[in-house]
This record gives C-alpha cells, sequence and structure tokens, in this order.
C-alpha cells in the first residue's frame, strides 16, 4: 500500500528493537521506535503514544526557581518533610480549589506522583501483612501495575466502564470482602479513557473506603481538566471531585506536570488525610523506627527512594500553588487548549471511520481533554498500533492500561499541534481508504 511512511523502515525497527507485538511495548519503548522512525524517514509523526505537556512552563514556576538557585539552595538539602513554604501552600491549595482540610505536616512534596505512588505503596503494602494486595480501578496508568510488581506485591483490576454508578459498589464489595485489599488507585480524570468518577461513584468508594477499613490513593494528575466545568477559581464552587469528602482514609497526589505543565523538574505533592497521617501500624516497626503512617512516608520510604526533592523545584511548586491559591494565575485557563485539541482530533478520527471507545460518563458525553480512545473497526490494538506507524501516527495500546477494550487506542493530545491537524487529516484519510469500511456522517 501507499503510505506516508516507508513501510519497509517501520518493519526494520521494529525488528531491530526485537518488538514483535509492538501492542506489549511501554510507553517510553513506543517513544523510542516513533524517533528511530522519524530519524530514519524525515517524516514527523502526529505523536499521540506520551503524555507530556505540549505547552510551556509557567512563568511563574520559572522564575521561583531561577531566584532560588541565585539565593544558593543548590548547595543545600532540603527537608525530606519539604520545605516549609511548600508544605503551608499545598495546604492552602487543596482548600482553595477541593475544599478539603489537610494539615501541612500531610502535604510532602514528592519527585513527580510516580516517585509519590511508588512510596505510598511502599507504606500501604507493610502496615498489614495480611492486606497484601493493591486494587486498582481501571483502566490506568501502566506503571503504577510496574511498581507494585517490583516491589513484590500483589494486585487485582477490572475495567470500571461496566461497572458505574451503584453497579461499582457491588463489585468493589466482590473484592474489598476478601481481606486483603490494603488500598484502592484510580485516577480521575482518568489516563487513559478520561472518564471521570460522579460524586455518587466516589461516595460509593469513600463509604467502603470506611467500611472495610481501605486506604484510597487518588491519582489527581490531572487535576481539574474536566473542563464540562471550571474548577479553577480559587475559593468558589464548583470544587474538584474528590473521594476525600466521603472518607478520611485518603491519600491525594498532585503533580505539577500537567496542571502547571513544569514536567521537567518531576515535582508534586501528596495529601495524607489527618486522621491517616497519625495512625499507628505496628507492623511499619519492622522496616522503620516508627509505626506512624506519617512519619513512615517521609523517612521511610522518600529517604530510601531519593532523600528528599529537589530543592529549587519545591520553591517553583511553592510560588505556582501561591500565585493559583491568591487568584493571580488562572489555573486552567492555559490547560484548556488540550480540550481544544482533543474536540478536533476525535472528529477528524470518526470523520474517517474511527470509533471512540470509552465515549460516555454514565450518561454524559465524555468530556474532551488531554487523552481520548479509538478503535477501527476489524483491527485490534496491537495491529492498529503496528499499522498507523506506516501512517506517521503513534499512540499506545489499551491492552497495557489493563482495559477490557483489547480493540482500542489510548491518544493523548499534548503533542499534536494545531498546525499538524491537516497533516493528521491528510493520514487518516489515506488509511481509510486503504481500509475502506462504510463511515457513517459525524
Amino acid at each position: 500500500m501507499n503510505t506516508p511512511v516507508r513501510a519497509s523502515v517501520v518493519d526494520k525497527v521494529l525488528s531491530e528493537c526485537g518488538l514483535d507485538d509492538i501492542g506489549k511495548a511501554s510507553i517510553r519503548e513506543t517513544v523510542k521506535i516513533v524517533n528511530l522512525i522519524e530519524s530514519e524517514t524525515g517524516v514527523s509523526f502526529v505523536r499521540m503514544e506520551m503524555g507530556v505537556p505540549g505547552l510551556p512552563a509557567s512563568s511563574v514556576g520559572i522564575q521561583a526557581e531561577i531566584e532560588s538557585l541565585k539565593n544558593g539552595v543548590a548547595s543545600v538539602y532540603p527537608s525530606i518533610e519539604g520545605i516549609p513554604e511548600l508544605k503551608e501552600e499545598a495546604s492552602r491549595f487543596v482548600k482553595k480549589f477541593v475544599n478539603i482540610e489537610v494539615a501541612p505536616p500531610g502535604c510532602i512534596p514528592v519527585s513527580g506522583s510516580t516517585q509519590g505512588s511508588m512510596a505510598v505503596f511502599m507504606t500501604v503494602g507493610r502496615c498489614r501483612p495480611e492486606r497484601d494486595h493493591i486494587l486498582f480501578i481501571d483502566p490506568g496508568f501502566p506503571v503504577h501495575k510496574q511498581q507494585v510488581n517490583i516491589l513484590g506485591m500483589k494486585y487485582k483490576s477490572f475495567d470500571v466502564y461496566s461497572y458505574r454508578s451503584d453497579a461499582l459498589r457491588t463489585k468493589l464489595e466482590s473484592y474489598l470482602q476478601e481481606g486483603n485489599i490494603s488500598a484502592i488507585l484510580y485516577s480521575s480524570p482518568n489516563n487513559p479513557s478520561w472518564i471521570c468518577l460522579t460524586e455518587k461513584e466516589l461516595a460509593i468508594i469513600g463509604e467502603l473506603s470506611q467500611k472495610y477499613d481501605v486506604t484510597i490513593i487518588e491519582d489527581l494528575a490531572y487535576f481539574g481538566m474536566d473542563f464540562r466545568m471550571d474548577y479553577g477559581v480559587s475559593g468558589q464552587a464548583p470544587f474538584q471531585p474528590t473521594v476525600a469528602r466521603y472518607t478520611d482514609n485518603y491519600v491525594l497526589m498532585f503533580s505539577a506536570s500537567k496542571i502547571f505543565s513544569y514536567a521537567g523538574q518531576r515535582i508534586g505533592f501528596l495529601a495524607v488525610s489527618d486522621q491517616l497521617f497519625h495512625r499507628s501500624f505496628p507492623n511499619l516497626k519492622n522496616y522503620f523506627t516508627s509505626e506512624a503512617f506519617g512519619h513512615f512516608i517521609p523517612y521511610g520510604a522518600l529517604y530510601a527512594l531519593a532523600a528528599g526533592t529537589t530543592h529549587s523545584a519545591q520553591c517553583a511548586l511553592a510560588a505556582m500553588l501561591k500565585a493559583a491559591s491568591d487568584g493571580k494565575i488562572n489555573l486552567l485557563k492555559e490547560v484548556q487548549e488540550y480540550g481544544f485539541r482533543a474536540k478536533v482530533m476525535k472528529e477528524l478520527f470518526q470523520r474517517y471511520g474511527f470509533k471512540i471507545v470509552y465515549d460516555r460518563d454514565e450518561n454524559l458525553p465524555l468530556a474532551d481533554g488531554f487523552y481520548f480512545t479509538i478503535s477501527y473497526p476489524g483491527f485490534t490494538g496491537s495491529r492498529l498500533i503496528r499499522e498507523l506507524l506506516y501512517y506517521g501516527i503513534s499512540a499506545i495500546t489499551l491492552d497495557i492500561t489493563g482495559s477490557d477494550r483489547t480493540e482500542g487506542l489510548r491518544a493523548c493530545v499534548s503533542f499534536a499541534r494545531r498546525e499538524q491537524f491537516p497533516d493528521l487529516e491528510d493520514r487518516l484519510r489515506c488509511f481509510q481508504q486503504n481500509h475502506p469500511i462504510e463511515v457513517a456522517p459525524v
């Protein structure tokens, strides 16, 4: 077939990388493959495989970090608990935009929320020996399961799309009744499906957390990015939906990577509920000097992982959180660009025969945001991702995210620039011509 990228080059690169099935490749492996194909062919891909911010980093953070370096923080180890100004501003941010109270001691900086999840897994997995499983509400970020595997822990998971609303309670209880679940992790908005859990579903999760004494790990990496509502006004409703309104057994994970486009500095923070922070688990003494949950995370887990979080990046995050809480920057104005890109790109894919895999939040159309999911009639996800490489389009399969929808791919909009949309349409048109199906009007 006549394709925008020479098939011989794609096949050679995949062979040299030892990947018979690119559908099983990790996100970073896919990045490497596309880099090699671009380098050899000179064709610029429409890159949708990696969730990297495609907007400039916050100038507030940059200036604050420069000033901190000029003032000498590069030569000083920061406190493992976090610098005081960041802990104070993180606590204030949570109050201003989530409308819950988390005291500054429970706001702990991490080198991106991925390091935060690792530290939390290390902690919850050692609190009670009989609770040796993490439950993932999937689809989800593949690295979380990789972390659990590396730690020698166990996990269970299910695809939430078939268990919305009241069905979620029954499904969760079927796992929690076994008595071996230490924590439940999910993201909302969700990576990769962009599902957003409803208040009713969050209430169910919170209620069951209390009933079965299970810690909830809520990943808010895409904080506020359900653009159907404006969660970006400091101290003003509506507030970011959260399980924290329905349980006091939670850890919230925040990241500067997406909301402030500050990905390169790897900075975020955990917000541990006051009750969980001060709770004691005697089994932690088998691994560390303290049995207090809130002491173990920084001094047990994070100290072992990295001995603290970059000093200057903490200064940057403190400044960005303060500016947002003070109303000096509009928290969501810039990142609404992702919603625009998603809307246009979803329309283009559907115009040329693709389907949106995860398309609804219960009875509502799915929001336009950082990710969306696609399939094409007659293709598995693995076959589709390989085929799209011949057309200069990259993504990842839903297979590696815990999804039941093995026909689908996750598409990230952040690197797809507006000026690439005509190229994307040309390539999709070519794809549809080479794989003809009857396309209903969009």
